[in-house]
């Protein structure tokens, strides 16, 4: 479908549709809240941020951006995970001033743990749910369409500064 074609039957379908992803995103959150919590003490954010580095380095405002976070709230849990020494950041060659963040042997068996647990509980409520392989490689399919169809969409434009470059432009700090 070319965006000429679109029509209000299309709006109202993504809408609907929106509704029932945030919906399931939030029973998704509590659900994960609740084991992370009894498997390890963990966060679903510490979680979040563990699972995006497991996949490749990535510095802490691609983390956000990734996670739909602010850089701010990221930095936080990043500086969390790297106390208990799950995470470790490191000099990243292409931006001096932003390291990269990279999972640790330990956070990697911490990561393993909540997934297997995870795996669990999700087989069940997929089992439940009825749902196949296609069905969720068909939804994941259609997400990731609209997904790169509303980043093609935004605007460039810089992040706002942080509290700290805020002052130090104002001349507080």
């Amino acid at each position: 479908m070319n965006s000429s074609s679109a029509t209000p039957d299309h709006v109202t379908a993504y809408r609907l549709l929106m509704a029932d992803v945030y919906e399931l995103a939030g029973l998704s959150r509590r659900t994960s809240e609740t084991f992370a919590r009894e498997v390890s003490g963990q966060s679903v954010a510490r979680w979040h941020v563990m699972s995006v580095v497991s996949e490749e380095p990535a510095t802490v405002p691609a983390i956000a951006r990734r996670l739909g976070h602010r850089r701010q709230s990221v930095q936080r849990v990043v500086d969390a995970l790297a106390r208990m020494g799950h995470v470790a950041v490191k000099d990243n060659p292409a931006h001096r001033r932003s390291p990269l963040v990279t999972l640790t042997p330990a956070g990697e068996i911490e990561l393993g743990r909540l997934n297997i647990t995870a795996e669990t509980v999700r087989a069940a409520q997929l089992k439940a749910a009825d749902v196949g392989v296609a069905e969720l490689a068909s939804a994941r399919e259609t997400l990731r369409a609209l997904i790169a169809a509303l980043r093609a969409d935004e605007p460039s434009k810089p992040s706002p500064p942080s509290a700290n470059e805020q002052r130090v432009k104002t001349g507080e700090a």
